[in-house]
């Protein structure tokens, strides 16, 4: 909270989410053992599923079939990161097979380490080099989106608590737990999001929801979101911000060329604007994807779409392709570290 409130009490962008992420994250590497917030940071990201949930109203569902071309170039796009990932990260990184699959794929950063760490990678890579991932985005997004695009970072995250109805309230945290331990009773991917999501977009069609959850809401997703960024890093060595994180980082500079050229394709064919064709691409996590694209006032619908669409790709086709790396014996890494 502490980071939360000097961002704000000196008018740094995205207080919220910047603080907690830069006072945790520096905590963490100078040794404070940290501990994240369990469940708390779970539930915090049920928001994140109401927020997308209704912003799938009548008028942005119709549009769904005009988004069939950008929606096309994801699998490709999930294919190429794949094919330049794997080599990348076991000449540069010295990883095994498996570790470096998982490391290359822009998937959910939570959902990545467990499938690694169940197909035989190693778990403590994994979230060094997702959180890395992660938080190269969370810092330089919102500067090519107010550099590049001319976006501003100033968009109301939602109306206030006092301007909505309870009762619309209530219907939101009712669809945020539903949804959320609904999904996982079926074994739904990202139930924390996508459960309320599915659950909170069902009573916007119905005509029983008409606002985004309240901007205080809003603003704790984005603390939790901040803060569990921060955290990965705790109890990092040197030797690991040197080779882990450095590989990290420059594998990031692949990411950006790939997302950049995808993103000119459709912009260029006249499949989104480009700001929506930005953040379509954007090699980030889901909820942090959600949150930047609420701040600027961005195509939520459109976004997410894509989003969702390399989850899915990511997820289905990562235990199928992992099942054809061999693992190798000579990483230089601890599996059970």
């Amino acid at each position: 909270m502490t980071g939360a409130l000097v961002f704000w009490f000196f008018d740094f962008p995205l207080p919220f989410l910047f603080g907690p992420m830069s006072f945790c994250l520096l905590l963490a590497l100078f040794g404070q053992n940290l501990a994240g917030f369990g469940q708390i940071s779970v539930a915090a990201r049920t928001i994140l599923g109401v927020a997308v949930g209704t912003s799938l109203t009548p008028d942005v569902v119709a549009t769904i079939p005009q988004m069939a071309g950008s929606i096309a170039l994801v699998p490709i796009y999930v294919a190429l990161i794949a094919a330049i990932g794997v080599p990348f990260f076991q000449r540069v990184g010295g990883f095994d097979p498996v570790t470096s699959y998982y490391a290359a794929m822009p998937g959910g950063l939570q959902d990545m380490i467990l499938f690694g760490q169940e197909a035989g990678g190693n778990a403590r890579v994994l979230s060094l080099i997702h959180a890395t991932r992660v938080l190269v985005i969370v810092i330089l997004a919102p500067l090519i989106l107010t550099g590049v695009y001319g976006a501003s970072l100033n968009n109301p995250n939602g109306h206030p608590a006092s301007e909505l109805p309870i009762g619309e309230m209530a219907l939101m945290v009712a669809a945020a737990l539903l949804g959320w331990k609904g999904g996982e009773r079926i074994g739904l991917f990202g139930a924390s999001i996508l459960g309320p999501m599915i659950v909170s977009a069902a009573l916007t069609m119905g005509g029983f929801l008409h606002s985004r959850p309240p901007a205080e809401a809003i603003l704790t997703a984005q603390f939790f979101i901040g803060a569990g960024i921060g955290v990965h890093y705790v109890g990092v060595t040197f030797r690991e911000l040197r080779q882990v994180v450095a590989a990290g980082l420059a594998f990031m500079v692949v990411l950006a060329i790939l997302a950049a050229a995808f993103a000119e394709v459709v912009t260029l064919f006249g499949l989104a604007p480009p700001m929506e064709a930005f953040l379509a691409f954007a090699p980030g996590g889901q909820a942090e994807m959600t949150v930047l694209s609420i701040i600027v006032g961005a195509d939520l619908g459109f976004v997410i779409a894509h989003h969702l669409t390399r989850i899915v790709v990511v997820i289905v086709g990562a235990p199928i392709v992992a099942r054809w790396l061999p693992e190798s014996g000579s990483v230089p890494w601890d599996r059970k570290k």
